[in-house]
Order: structure tokens, then C-alpha cells, then sequence
């Protein structure tokens, strides 16, 4: 929680929503969009005859999809703009609320994570949420990351790895693991051209959307370590140096030993038991990196995403991250001046 340049005030907090019933943030998820399209989508089945978009289930549809059945359909793009709508009501809703929190009084920016915005319809509602805060005297600014999201989860790592670690190699390897699809990827740090990081990329990126093969938690993580055995490989190939450091995020409270005791609803089976542990079970199953000791840390994954952004936010002292996936992650920080700095 605490690195050279920043410290991490918290992460996934659990507000309950105003009645009680649920948390805030369960209305604000990519998956509550859905829900929002659903019902539209519904409406216009009754008032038109027939659903705009077609027999396709709402949760099959990929962004691009639905912005393609939009650019097709007025019926389409309407139900999608009132679906956008109500969302963005939720979400400037929700920001309103966690600005209401302890560890989020007085951030300066608001950093939307997650892939919603990198759609059409995403980036018209978030620029509808912009509208409500200002109407609202909200002072925060609302951004988006300046990563695709693919690779933000990936790219926080090199704030989180340790720093005597990276000036002896080229990259280090990321793992982002959401409730719909994992990550993997080779992040390369610069770090001798940008030593702030700002110029760290990934350079090789798999992505595996597991929630359509429906493995089970010990599968999943079968398969997260087979796509790192074919980036060591990648890298060996191109003569990348890899640290033996693997970078995992993952939703949920993470403890200091690398076990997670909340917030994994969304992955499959239970990996909050006391016999699982994440970090050292990939310790097992992968091959040495760079004949060394391999070292692999879990963070949480809005936390990681949200450091991906550290270089670009050296004008405030503090800010924070929602990321919209199928949950609402959400972490906020402190930038630390120079005389704090040991």
C-alpha cells in the first residue's frame, strides 16, 4: 500500500446503495449495462414489433457489435442511447458517492478504467457523466485511461515490481484476471529512456475470454499458466530479457502473504479457501526465468490498472480509478511529495 511515489489509500470498497439492498457499485458495471440494453431493448420489441436487435443475447454481443447494430439500425441506436443514458445517471451517481468516502475526500481526477469508454456508445455516455458532475459542482475531473484497457492491467506492474529488479532486465511478465476474459502479456519498461515509466508498453499481449469455456478455478489457472510458458517462449525468441517476476491482479482483498479473502464472486469456484493460493501454485507450475528464482505477487486488479496512469498524474496529490468490467473495481491514491521520499 505503500511504494516509493504514491501510497494506496484503498481499494474495493463495498458501499451499500442508499435503501440497503445491494452495493453502489453493482449498478455501474459493464454488467449492469447490459441489463440497462436489456430492458430497452425489450420496450422496443413492445412498440415496434420486433427487437432491433435481433434473436442475439445482450451478454453476446461485443462492443464493437452493438456499435455496428447502431450505425445499422435507428430502432438500434436509440434503444442503445437510452440504455447509455441510464447509465450514466448510475455512474455519476456512483462517483458522487465514493467521493462521499473517507480514503476518496479531496481527489482531484477521476480515472474511468475498464473497456466501456473505448466504445461509441461508452464514450458518448461517459461524456453525459462529465455533464451530470458539472451540474452537480462536482470539482473532481472525470479521464479515461490513457492505455487501452487491455493494457493497463498489465502496465501497472512496473510500479509494483521491485526497482533494483527492473534496471537489470527488459520487461516482466503481467497477468490481469477479470470475471469475463485474463490477460497475459510481456510489458516492456523502458525504463532506461523513461525512468518515470510513462513510455512502459506491452509488447506481446494473449487474451483468453474464459467465461465462454466455463473452466473451473483450477483449470483457469492451467490455462493462465500455459499462455505464460508461450510469452517466456516469445521472449526467448526475441531476445527479450525477461525478470523472473510475474505480476498477477486479480479482483477481490488481497492479503500480505498473497491470499485473497474477498470480493472473487465473479471468478469461477472458491478462491478465498485457505488451501489455495494463487501466487505459489503458478510458482509450481512454471519453469525457472532467466535461470533465477521466479517471484510472483498478486495485487488487486483496480489497483494495478489504476498505477498504470502514475506517470500522468504528477499535477494532482490525489486520485483515483473505477474500472467498468463485469464488476465495478475502484482503488483511489496519494501521491507523495518530494520530502516525504526516503
Amino acid at each position: 500500500m505503500e511504494l516509493a511515489s504514491v501510497t494506496i489509500n484503498g481499494y474495493s470498497l463495498e458501499l451499500r446503495d442508499r435503501e440497503g439492498d445491494g452495493f453502489v457499485g453493482d449498478v455501474a458495471s459493464g454488467t449492469a449495462f447490459r441489463y440497462m440494453l436489456d430492458a430497452w431493448r425489450k420496450l422496443f420489441t413492445t412498440m415496434v414489433g420486433k427487437d432491433p436487435f435481433g434473436s442475439k443475447a445482450t451478454r453476446d454481443f461485443s462492443k464493437k457489435q452493438l456499435d455496428a447494430a447502431a450505425d445499422k439500425n435507428p430502432d438500434a441506436a436509440h434503444a442503445l442511447e437510452q440504455a447509455s443514458e441510464d447509465y450514466a445517471l448510475q455512474l455519476a451517481d456512483v462517483v458522487q458517492r465514493f467521493l462521499e468516502e473517507p480514503t476518496w475526500r479531496g481527489v482531484e481526477r477521476v480515472i474511468l478504467g475498464g473497456g466501456f469508454h473505448q466504445s461509441e456508445f461508452g464514450s458518448r455516455a461517459i461524456d453525459r457523466v462529465r455533464e451530470r458532475l458539472k451540474a452537480a459542482k462536482v470539482t473532481a475531473e472525470l479521464r479515461t485511461l490513457h492505455h487501452h484497457a487491455d493494457d493497463g492491467g498489465l502496465i501497472g506492474w512496473v510500479h509494483l515490481a521491485p526497482p533494483a529488479l527492473l534496471q537489470s532486465y527488459d520487461a516482466i511478465l503481467a497477468v490481469d484476471i477479470g470475471g469475463t476474459n485474463v490477460r497475459c502479456g510481456i510489458v516492456q519498461t523502458h525504463l532506461h529512456r523513461a525512468p518515470d515509466m510513462s513510455l512502459a508498453e506491452v509488447v506481446r499481449r494473449e487474451k483468453w475470454t474464459h467465461k465462454d469455456d466455463g473452466p473451473r478455478r483450477d483449470e483457469l489457472v492451467e490455462g493462465i499458466a500455459g499462455r505464460l510458458e508461450d510469452l517466456i517462449a516469445h521472449a526467448e525468441k526475441k531476445k527479450i530479457a525477461l525478470a523472473p517476476f510475474i505480476g498477477v491482479a486479480c479482483p477481490g482483498l488481497i492479503v500480505e502473504d498473497g491470499s485473497i479473502v474477498g470480493g472473487t464472486q465473479n471468478l469461477p469456484g472458491n478462491w478465498e479457501s485457505a488451501r489455495f493460493h494463487l501466487p505459489r501454485h503458478l510458482c509450481e507450475r512454471l519453469p525457472t526465468i532467466g535461470g533465477g528464482r521466479t517471484q510472483v505477487c498478486l495485487h488487486n486488479d483496480a489497483v494495478v490498472q489504476g498505477l498504470s496512469e502514475l506517470p500522468f498524474t504528477q499535477d494532482v496529490k490525489r486520485w483515483a480509478v473505477l474500472t467498468v468490467g463485469t464488476g465495478l473495481g475502484n482503488a483511489s491514491y496519494t501521491n507523495r511529495t518530494a520530502p516525504d521520499l526516503k
